[in-house]
């Protein structure tokens, strides 16, 4: 939805960034509390405690390569937190601990923990004696006026990912940035933007960590922007308490990371289908002429949304009904054409006493909202006008909120839209509500008390989307929640999808989208994705035909547009603008059973669909793999597929593809890549002949009908027949498509796609590996888990990188030949079998028979 500033877009240029301290601006204001040499110690059986004067340090390990540090100018605060969970805090392994001369620690099963007695300073190294993260020299940790500083060594060649959806480089590297969510379109030089995640990634030559200062205040992150020795972080208020992360992968960093905060809940199928929206589909007549055309035109779709003027006077939880006449018959129609209805729920309450408006009328008896200094309601102008603010940290308001969802879940609509919840108010400081207001925290685990919203402010989002995911799970038990949310905390993937806000229809925010996707996948939230087209502003033909190729791979694909704005839908400029576009919707249907798998995988582990080619190739950062030195634009969805559009769209000239490590196969051909030439380390250089000539990543020139995919050797893909919608049982066998390779392997994953009888077992996971050699493929299905019976009753493995027709295929509970086809074209070979379920092999011979 719009913000009142995406609708006057100008005026976001024009809003000034919001940047972090200076390292020495510290130096101009006092007093300040240092902590500097230690004065006494004692060993915990989980770590170590320190005392530098009055100031305290508990550092403690909750694993063997996850370690706390809490540091106060006096006592240590309440043990609390919004984000980390509970079981993950509270665990803590035995130590060894170090007493020298010089400092003193602990070891743990992985990692030695120092801490330098004067002046006091954090090292942590591996048991190698690698220094992994080191307070900087001379910049020692700070408290003043509520607020404190920490700065830490640069070690040199340090890249730094993550912080959410920041514009700027993909790499934080010498970039800062202030955690405070704000109601602003991304543009290239605003920050901070709708989510506050201090959380960041930092990969060093083959060692990887994470940070997560847990801290709701107002934070900020310098990554050597004021000192090149030195990066930084603080908050203005709040607790310093912060979690090192040690990898020593990047893709374990991430793992570890979900394991603090919590993995994201498996979504509906239908929520990985194609979705389309503006601002707004009104009247009622008009949403149904979208959905019929979506229909008509055989564009595969599964979701379509409200936004706010399907309201009564813009007050959530109300329907125009004079837009809107038959709103129970209207869902109840989109149902039949297998659609799933979204509807907007912004958190403020219209504030109507006596107008019966049940929404402001409940919250007020219940004293729900959100209070003014002096105990009164906080009224601020959002959509409705003057409205009130749920009191989201007040367990027993977030179960009041679950309860407004009622009658739209009886009728049958099928998830929610949470927008506006940073909180924007028009009218406030800020564009939010004054930082004094007054929260209440009633909320188990914490202590009761109240709190000013420059406490709250970061997390209001966060937990207005858990109260509408637990309603929801209240008022429909066994359904899958859908919740889609603007602003965020950290943790805020336990409660469904969030987008990248009030994007632009710019060639620059189409590169944006990517490089704030792949950093909130790292970030610790899978299921994100960007409007497609730009919501504010019109996208040229090509521009939103280029976009929806790429969003095809990206885990929420949506459609979005603002008011004014030309229309966006799919079938806009034209029929050959239309037919590519729907050939890579279909696609992304095709490949469902893929996404769903990486949804199970992301579930089970915390690890983003849409991946930046470090998380699978840390090495990509050594000297000998030239090309990804600015690596913003190329990703990876799950493993194994490589998507590398234009570094910048508009461009028409060629362009280089920089692929990672390994042989890697055109998605779309079949064609098996020449192997990437790498720039040549020293020893390469003296080796070589007089005259050798070496050569970087390839050039390649597709059109706009072509967005250049690759697979990774080794991967075995799960595909289906296109379907209009999730609800379609697909007509045709399951493609298992092999591409040869090292560690060859992959996954199948299903079950209803709706219900939580998968935790009861009611599903279908199976695991296959291939060997291969010169004359033969050796496919391995290995045995099923869960009971859920799948819809394909064949399934085709299609086989890549076979050189001729000739071929003996035999499967291993058979004596009798099977049939194979050859598409000469692809150089692919097609076995048929019957379903597979338990262990089971393939082998087919005859590669090197030609």
């Amino acid at each position: 939805m719009c913000s009142l500033v995406s609708r006057l877009i100008v005026l976001c240029f024009a809003l000034p960034a919001v940047v972090a301290p200076s390292l020495h601006a510290q130096a101009a204001a006092s007093p300040a509390l240092i902590v500097d040499a230690v004065t006494n110690s004692k060993p915990l059986p989980e770590g170590i405690e320190v005392q530098t004067g009055a100031a305290i340090l508990r550092i403690t390990a909750l694993r063997d390569d996850i370690i706390r540090v809490r540091i106060a100018p006096d006592a240590l605060p309440e043990d609390a937190s919004w984000a980390v969970l509970p079981e993950a805090r509270s665990k803590s392994v035995n130590v060894q601990s170090i007493d020298e001369s010089s400092f003193v620690g602990f070891h743990t099963a992985a990692l030695e923990v120092r801490v330098e007695k004067n002046p006091a300073r954090i090292v942590i190294q591996d048991l190698s004696g690698n220094v992994i993260l080191a307070d900087s020299v001379g910049r020692p940790v700070t408290f003043r006026s509520g607020g404190f500083s920490v700065h830490k060594a640069m070690l040199g060649g340090e890249h730094f990912f993550g912080l959410g959806d920041k514009t700027g480089a993909f790499d934080r590297g010498g970039q800062a940035y202030t955690l405070w969510n704000t109601d602003v379109g991304p543009q290239e030089s605003v920050d901070p933007l709708y989510k506050s995640i201090p959380f960041f990634l930092a990969i060093h030559e083959t060692r990887s960590y994470g940070i997560f200062l847990d801290n709701t205040w107002r934070t900020w992150f310098d990554f050597g922007k004021s000192a090149r020795d030195a990066y930084a972080f603080g908050a203005e208020g709040g607790p310093l308490d912060y979690y090192f992360i040690y990898g020593p992968s990047p893709k374990q960093v991430v793992e570890k990371y979900a394991y603090l905060t919590g993995k994201p809940p498996l979504p509906p199928l239908w929520a990985l289908g194609f979705q389309q929206s503006r601002y707004s589909y009104f009247p009622e007549s008009q949403l149904r002429e979208i959905a019929t055309r979506l229909r008509n035109d055989r564009i595969p779709c599964d979701v379509v949304y409200l936004d706010i003027d399907y309201q009564d006077r813009n007050r959530p939880f109300t329907v125009n009904t004079k837009a809107f006449p038959d709103f129970p018959g209207l869902v109840s129609d989109l149902r039949k054409q297998h659609l799933h209805l979204v509807n907007i729920t912004d958190l403020h309450i219209a504030h109507a006493p006596n107008q019966g408006y049940s929404p402001y009328d409940s919250g007020h008896a219940g004293d729900h909202f959100v209070k003014n200094p002096d105990g009164s309601e906080f009224v601020g102008a959002v959509w409705p006008g003057p409205a009130v603010f749920p009191d989201f940290t007040r367990a027993q308001t977030r179960e009041w909120w679950g309860t407004l969802y009622k009658e739209f879940v009886s009728e049958g609509v099928s998830g929610f839209w949470n927008d506006m919840n940073e909180p924007a108010v028009f009218d406030g400081p800020g564009k939010t509500m004054p930082t004094n207001t007054v929260h209440r925290i009633e909320e188990p685990g914490f202590t009761t008390r109240t709190a000013t919203h420059a406490e709250i402010h970061n997390i209001v989002g966060l937990e207005n989307a858990r109260a509408t995911y637990e309603g929801l799970l209240k008022l429909r038990p066994n359904e899958r929640p859908f919740v889609l949310t603007r602003a965020t905390y950290a943790g805020g993937q336990r409660y469904g999808f969030t987008w990248t806000g009030d994007n632009a229809a710019t060639w620059n925010h189409l590169r944006l989208a990517t490089q704030m996707v792949l950093n909130l996948g790292v970030s610790g939230i899978p299921f994100v994705g960007a409007d497609v087209g730009g919501f504010n502003g019109s996208p040229p033909p090509a521009l939103l035909t280029r976009w929806v190729e790429q969003a095809a791979f990206s885990p929420f694909f949506r459609d979005h547009a603002t008011k004014g704005s030309l229309p966006h839908e799919v079938w806009n400029n034209g029929p050959e603008q239309e037919a590519i576009r729907r050939r890579y919707i279909e696609t992304r249907y095709r490949l469902l059973p893929y996404f769903y798998e990486l949804a199970d995988e992301a579930s089970r582990t915390g690890l983003p669909l849409m991946r930046p080619v470090f998380l699978e190739f840390p090495e990509i950062f050594e000297r000998t793999y030239p090309g990804f030195e600015n690596l913003d634009t190329e990703f990876l969805l799950g493993p194994s597929l490589l998507i590398a559009p234009p570094p910048f769209g508009e461009m028409v000239n060629d362009y280089a593809v920089a692929y990672p490590p390994g042989q890697w196969f055109d998605f779309w051909t079949g064609e098996k890549m020449p192997p990437q030439p790498h720039a040549p380390s020293i020893a390469d250089v003296v080796k070589a002949a007089p005259g050798t000539t070496f050569s970087g990543p390839r050039s390649i020139h597709p059109g706009l009908e072509t967005l250049p995919v690759y697979v990774r050797e080794g991967s075995i893909i799960p595909m289906q027949p296109v379907v209009q919608y999730t609800d379609e049982i697909p007509a045709g066998p399951l493609e298992l498509r092999v591409y040869p390779g090292t560690h060859c392997a992959g996954a199948i994953y299903l079950d209803d796609g709706h219900t939580f009888d998968y935790q009861q077992g009611k599903y279908l996971r199976q695991s296959l590996t291939c060997e291969s050699d010169a004359n033969a493929l050796h496919l391995k299905f290995h045995a099923r888990e869960g009971s859920y019976a799948p819809w394909w009753k064949l399934m085709e493995i299609v086989i890549y990188d076979w050189p001729a027709a000739h071929a003996q295929a035999k499967f291993s509970s058979s004596t009798y030949p099977l049939k194979t086809a050859y598409d000469e074209k692809q150089h692919a070979l097609h076995v048929m079998l019957s379903d597979v379920t338990g262990e089971a092999e393939l082998t087919v011979r005859g590669r090197s028979a030609h």
